[in-house]
Order: structure tokens, then sequence, then C-alpha cells
């Protein structure tokens, strides 16, 4: 196929306020080389020979609609692994840790892994919490949401089928508690933890849409994606989903000098973490440490 012509500065703009009107994304110019590659290769898939066509195509309805889910899907970057970061996944062990007298009743914890794409990341959160609240011992819950934009992606996590390079950083105890070999190369996470994921297709600039509160929100290399003004908004809704005592882990450098009223930052090494302040009304009725509704409550 002969080779597409070059993509105007007036096409450029188009496309990119399409992207930040249907997603949020915002793509600075120096990432313009993304974006045409990114469209030729599916273009070349389709056999559209020219950028003005293709948006045509993405915009028109209902075909469009399907086309669109991929496209998306070609320029949302899904680099994630198990276990990515241990700084913060240490600042989640520490969290539980410190709160690991016994407790007074059955413990629910619910999580939100925003941004979570082909699932390595929310199964990673399951099992370090399973671990967790295994070793206090008690009756307890855990239920992980997974959310992102890309429908492939989410597929992906549903299924829960991973190569054994994935598991490169997974503990070897890990492996054999929480996975399932399905032959040489590819392993599945178990039942019981696959059940305790529940992926669905959301973009974090609807973190507005209704949730559930949530005892921690786990957000990493998502925020980039987006302007200082969307990210201070996704921020503040993130902290709307929390429950008091609640925890928000972000990737290391995605906001600087955030401040919101209900939230406190956490200090741990190489790793963003903020805090839902207590409810202060449950606070001075001694029950924001054992009851009011904040499942982590339980293991102060």
């Amino acid at each position: 196929m002969k080779a597409l012509p070059t993509m105007e500065d007036a096409e450029f703009a188009q496309w990119i306020s399409l992207l930040e009107s249907r997603t949020g994304m915002c793509l600075p110019p120096e990432r313009k080389s993304f974006l045409v590659t990114s469209l030729a290769i599916r273009m070349r898939e389709i056999g559209c020979v020219d950028y003005r066509h293709y948006y045509q195509l993405v915009t028109s309805s209902p075909t469009g609609v399907i086309e669109w889910s991929v496209l998306v899907d070609r320029l949302t970057i899904h680099e994630t692994r198990f276990f990515r970061h241990p700084s913060s996944l240490d600042a989640l062990q520490e969290y539980f840790i410190a709160r690991s007298e016994p407790a007074l009743g059955p413990v629910s914890v619910d999580v939100w892994s925003a941004g979570c794409a082909t699932g390595e990341e929310p199964y990673t959160l399951a099992m370090l919490i399973d671990h967790q609240l295994a070793l206090r011992g008690g009756e307890y819950y855990i239920g992980v949401s997974a959310t992102d934009i890309s429908l492939a992606a989410l597929a992906t996590g549903r299924r829960g089928v991973y190569h054994q390079r994935k598991l490169a950083n997974v503990p070897v105890a890990f492996i054999e508690q929480y996975f399932i070999p399905i032959d040489n190369e590819h392993y599945q996470v178990c039942p019981s933890l696959r059940e305790r994921v529940c992926f669905s297709q959301m973009n974090v600039t609807e973190t507005q849409r209704a949730m559930g509160k949530m005892d921690i929100i786990f957000c990493q290399n998502v925020l980039i994606y987006f302007n200082a003004k969307r990210r201070i908004q996704i921020l503040n809704n993130f902290a709307a989903s929390l429950k008091p005592g609640g925890i928000l882990i972000l990737g290391p450098g995605e906001i600087v000098n955030w401040a919101h009223a209900e939230m406190e930052y956490v200090r741990y090494a190489d790793a963003l973490v903020y805090r839902r302040r207590p409810d202060p009304i449950l606070d001075r009725a001694g029950l924001s440490d054992r009851d009011g509704g904040a499942a982590l409550g339980y293991l102060r």
C-alpha cells in the first residue's frame, strides 16, 4: 500500500480535539508522530487511504462506534506488569500491617484500580490484600473494581491468562497460591481471586459516575495523559470516592502540590500517597477506628 500523505497541522488539531472531547486525553504537539504512526497502522489494516476519510469513519455511526473503540485501544499504552512499582505496593502493605490488631467483626475492603489496563495491577492488589488479611485471621471480604477505557484490555483482564514472562516479579508462593498452569507457557489467575475483581469500561474523567465509596484507590501512570486542570478534576473526584480514612496511591511525580480539604499527604519513600481525613463526627464519637462504614477502620 502506498505511503499515507503527510498530516497537516489542521488535521492534527482536529484529531487532538476529538481525542480530548471524547476521552479527556491531551496529546501535545511533540507526540504528533505517535498519533500519525498509530493512525497509519490502523488505516492500512482497513484499507483507508487518507486521514480525512478515517476521521469521517470514526465519527460516523454505528460503524464508527466500533472503529473508535479499536482506535482508542491502540492509542492507550497498556504497559503494565504484576507487582509494578514496589514502593507503592510497600506503602499499601504498610497501611495494612500498621492496622493488624484483631478486628471486632468481619472486614470488608473495597478497592478501585483506575486505569487497570490488562489486569495485572488489580490482581496484584487483590493478592496482596488477601495475603495481609489472611495473616490477620478472621472473616474478611475483598472487592476490586478494575476500570479502563479499552475494551480489549478489559477482556484480557477478565480471562486472567498470562504468559509466564508476565509473572517474573510475582513471588513463587503467590504463583503457587493464586495461579493455575494451563500449558507450558501460560498461567491463569485462580477462580477465587478472579471472582473478587470486577472489570468494567470507564474513563477516569467519568469518576463522578457512581462507584460507591472506596477504602483504597490505586491509579498509576494514568494522569500523565491529561492536562493539569483535568488532573485536578480527576483527583478531586477520587477524593470524593474515598471513605474516611481511605487511601489514594498515585504514580510518583504524577501531580505536584495538589491540595484538598479532605485529604492529607502521607510521606512514603518513592511513593505518592494521600489519605482522606477521618470523619470528625465519628472521630469525636470514637467510632472512626472501629465502625462508621469505613472498612479499613477495622484494621487500625
